[in-house]
């Protein structure tokens, strides 16, 4: 029987799947695999220890894989590529291919028909095809500049709400969200959490999205609001560009990320936002997994190439 490896490389973690001819067998995780934000040491550790997990849960051996599907950002660049089909390919002695990840989520989202992703995860993006197979994207510039409503998105608005909040409140005692941030990251005060904010290189801004997600502060709920915002605002940049008025009656819409996955605010808000904004829009509430669509193009590829 062929076995078939579909892989989501993120920038939180690493999900491979092991799958036969029609069926994901078991999934398995590991750290961060993003090589842009986490280096080329800590990728190949990630990539070869999912791997290993998945294929020990399913009770084979690497060397059975037939055909393998990575997904990961930045994966457009053919150096990234090369590098992350080298680590693999130290365990794997079957094809490899390595796809953009937006590609692995439009896919499991949709197949090969048309529709609209937005990916809220460390990062975000918006990502579409269209019936005749065009595609366009919005966002997904990199935390630097943008990753608009990305977990690293919020935890950085979270912190500078924070500030300014103390700004116009001086002397008032910290706010819960302020201590569980200020823990998140080993620092004691408002001073040292916006030192630590300020440092170069960047401090992991994206681990704050839990303690915000979490949160009953006004200030929390603020931001993930706008954040929720952000990410409609995506989605109707990609839905104009490809999908005419008169092309389409409805466009079907899906979710990825831990950010909608994780906060129901999000996940509201961009629904009443991008329904307001696009009532042709169908949006699925229901997080779609971008390793099933690695693990369905890992099987494609090897029967059109049979």
């Amino acid at each position: 029987m062929p076995y078939y490896l579909g892989i989501d490389g993120g920038g939180t973690k690493t999900t491979c799947a092991v799958g036969d001819d029609s069926t994901r067998l078991v999934t398995a995780t590991a750290g961060p695999s993003n090589i842009v934000r986490v280096g080329a040491a800590q990728t190949r550790e990630s990539l070869q220890e999912a791997v290993r997990q998945a294929c020990a849960a399913a009770g084979i051996a690497p060397s059975e894989i037939v055909r393998t599907c990575v997904g990961g950002s930045g994966a457009a660049r053919p150096e990234l590529a090369a590098a992350v089909r080298g680590f693999l390919a130290e365990i794997l002695s079957t094809p490899i291919d390595v796809v953009g990840d937006m590609e692995i989520a439009l896919e499991a989202a949709f197949g090969e028909g048309p529709g609209v992703i937005v990916i809220a995860g460390t990062g975000s993006i918006a990502y579409g095809r269209d019936r005749q197979g065009a595609t366009a994207r919005a966002g997904g510039w990199g935390f630097a500049i943008g990753d608009e409503g990305s977990a690293h998105w919020i935890g950085r608005e979270a912190v500078a709400a924070i500030l300014r909040a103390s700004d116009r409140s001086e002397g008032a005692a910290i706010s819960s969200l302020a201590k569980a941030l200020c823990k998140t990251w080993g620092v004691t005060s408002l001073i040292d959490l916006a030192r630590a904010a300020n440092s170069v290189p960047p401090p992991d801004f994206s681990a704050l999205f839990p303690s915000v997600g979490a949160s009953n502060d006004p200030l929390a709920t603020d931001v993930l609001t706008r954040a929720g915002r952000e990410l409609a605002q995506l989605a109707e940049v990609v839905i104009n560009r490809l999908f005419a008025k008169s092309d389409m009656a409805h466009v079907p819409v899906a979710i990825i990320g831990g950010v909608f996955r994780h906060s129901g605010i999000v996940r509201d808000v961009f629904y009443n936002e991008l329904r307001a904004l696009d009532q042709r829009a169908e949006i699925t509430k229901e997080v779609v997994e971008p390793v099933e669509g690695a693990l369905r193009m890992a099987r494609r590829v090897r029967i059109l190439n049979r």
